[in-house]
């Protein structure tokens, strides 16, 4: 499909409409001029040299030519091509907590905002790799698949949220499995899995999971986040905590000792996350680690420029006007000289 670098600059067309409306006025207004002047047709035979449709030819010779340059000017692209490009790289599926215990504010300004700021700074740091986006609670789902498209990763990171889920919980086993069958088919690949979580996994069978990823080639990185000691849950928009059905108040404590067993089982590591940022060294140190593996990548080249046939049309219809004459050819000039001579006589 066609599509133009700069849009904006088609409503000089508008321009262009102005001025047909002022030719046809003036067309209007001459010819209003030549009734009160005396009979047409005679006022016509007087004007001998003069063509009545040779100016109108060279108005739109003029109007071809200026609406080429504005096309051109609006840098018309034509022909997008899929290539296909092999790349030094890995494949990472970010697996991100969304349970409302990630409201917790232990770590500033809450777990999950922390959480989607070092995976922000992950995919910054990422060049030929590919990488994917799950979110989970009680229940796990696709946000973005597998992608070289970072710019697409991060605004979806941007946007994510407890409330996408409504089943509550933790259920770190099933996003492990749907990590797993979130990359692409390709052999020889270097991949893993980042799961972010606070280590409460309501659901049972993480370790299990990890230990199925290891053995399919695929590691697992645990990133916990929290305080071991605990912190209440916030209410978003209120100055209210969340409480059980007995009335207390919930507090979500990291399960370190559960993290480190799923890092272990899935032949990962374990990175605690507080306030500081040593996790984010330890998490690029990681990355640094996995071997570096070519893969393929689909890529959308470049729309190619058509600005130039425009111009050499725009040109072409200038040397036309500038060629065509508004005035009569000498054969019709001395044709009506003969017929008034005659008419004289």
């Amino acid at each position: 499909m066609p599509r133009f670098e700069n849009p904006n600059h088609l409503y000089l067309f508008l321009v262009l409409i102005l001025l047909i409306l002022v030719h046809y006025y003036s067309v209007y207004r001459r010819q209003n001029k030549i009734k009160k002047f005396g009979d047409k047709s005679l006022v016509k035979d007087l004007l001998i040299d003069v063509s009545v449709w040779k100016p109108e030819v060279k108005f739109w010779l003029c109007m071809l030519s200026l609406s080429m340059f504005i096309i051109a000017y609006a840098r018309p692209q034509f022909g997008t091509k899929i290539e296909k490009r092999d790349r030094m790289g890995i494949e990472a599926i970010i697996a991100m907590d969304v349970s409302n215990s990630m409201y917790a504010e232990d770590v500033k300004p809450n777990r999950l905002e922390k959480a989607k700021m070092m995976m922000s700074n992950m995919v910054d740091g990422m060049r030929d790799d590919k990488v994917g986006l799950i979110v989970y609670a009680g229940q796990a789902f696709t946000q973005i698949p597998i992608t070289s498209d970072y710019v697409s990763a991060k605004m979806f990171l941007e946007t994510i949220s407890p409330s996408m889920i409504s089943v509550q919980g933790t259920d770190i086993a099933e996003a492990i499995r749907l990590g797993c069958k979130s990359f692409t088919q390709q052999e020889g690949v270097a991949r893993a899995i980042f799961l972010i979580t606070d280590g409460e996994d309501n659901e049972g069978g993480a370790i299990d999971a990890a230990r199925d990823a290891a053995e399919a080639g695929i590691r697992v990185y645990i990133l916990g986040i929290g305080d071991p000691l605990g912190a209440p849950i916030p209410i978003p928009g209120t100055n209210q905590y969340i409480i059980d059905e007995e009335g207390n108040t919930v507090v979500s404590k990291l399960n370190e000792e559960m993290c480190r067993e799923i890092a272990r089982a899935g032949n990962g590591s374990y990175i605690f996350v507080d306030n500081s940022s040593s996790a984010q060294k330890k998490l690029s140190e990681q990355l640094d680690k996995l071997a570096k593996s070519k893969i393929e990548s689909q890529i959308y080249s470049e729309y190619d420029e058509q600005f130039q046939g425009f111009i050499i049309l725009g040109i072409i219809f200038l040397i036309l006007d500038a060629l065509f004459l508004e005035r009569s050819s000498h054969r019709k000039l001395f044709s009506n000289l003969l017929r008034n001579r005659e008419y004289v006589k």
